[in-house]
């Protein structure tokens, strides 16, 4: 299929389907204006797949695209304001410049991301270790495991973030 059709199919998909991802995404968020911004950026990963294929069910599809974008948007409000509570309990000298508050966010939603593929364990481990700076003894200990399944956790996430940056 040429770039030609592939742009048609998202023209068609976009003037047949983008009121209602809008409404199904207001009705989800409960926000008209973020509602839009999401109907928007499922657009605008719909073109940036190039589809080539016809779509069957393009509101499942369309659905399917824009939850996880929702998912993410809800991902990153909760580190907002984590980061916020954060900055709050901090004393007015330490606290950061808004380019390094939107700096450190960017980078916990990546970290978020990152890890996210994990199961829970092995993600708790991880953010113990990374984030703590916990030994593996002391985390072997908290949560009431052999320092050699802390190690192979830590072996299984190390190896996780690597294949989710470098593959």
């Amino acid at each position: 299929m040429t770039e030609q059709s592939s742009s048609s199919i998202v023209e068609t998909l976009y003037s047949d389907h983008h009121g209602w991802l809008q409404g199904w995404l207001r009705r989800k968020l409960g926000n008209a204006p973020e509602a839009a911004d999401l109907a928007h950026d499922t657009f605008v990963r719909i073109l940036g797949r190039r589809q080539r294929d016809p779509i069957h069910e393009p509101r499942a599809y369309l659905a399917t695209i824009a939850n996880g974008l929702v998912v993410s948007h809800w991902r990153r409000r909760t580190l907002e304001q984590a980061w916020l509570d954060a900055l709050n309990a901090q004393p007015e000298p330490l606290a950061p410049s808004p380019e390094e508050r939107a700096l450190i966010l960017e980078t916990l939603e990546e970290i978020a991301r990152l890890i996210d593929g994990l199961p829970e364990r092995v993600r708790e481990i991880f953010l113990y270790s990374q984030i703590e700076g916990f030994t593996y003894p002391q985390i072997a200990e908290k949560l009431a495991l052999s320092v050699n399944v802390v190690q192979k956790a830590m072996t299984r996430a190390v190896a996780h973030c690597y294949k989710a940056l470098y593959a």
